[in-house]
């Protein structure tokens, strides 16, 4: 189970990413984080912009609103998203993973 933590601004949650595969997608849950394939390869953070961007489009966010907290040069990354009903749409993301 993904933990998500209410903060002040928003929610965060870790993430697990694999970087340059096919395509961007959520493919599950590992242990307490999100998993996350991105086709970017992690070159000079290409992969990290990639990922701000697919989790903001799945959140309907801007990207902006998303950012990586720590992991930035790492597979595991905690992820701060800041807006009201986050903690909501990324629970529904997690419900139609697991269905």
């Amino acid at each position: 189970m993904v933990k998500i933590t209410r903060t002040a601004t928003g929610v965060t949650f870790r993430v697990k990413v694999q970087s340059g595969t096919s395509k961007n997608e959520i493919v599950g849950v590992q242990e307490d984080a999100l998993r996350v394939r991105i086709s970017a390869l992690p070159v000079q953070g290409k992969a990290n912009k990639v990922l701000i961007q697919f989790l903001a489009k799945q959140l309907t966010l801007k990207r902006n609103q998303v950012e990586i907290t720590s992991g930035h040069t790492t597979r595991n990354k905690t992820i701060h998203v800041i807006g009201e009903g986050t903690q909501k749409k990324l629970q529904n993301i997690i419900d139609n993973i697991i269905v």
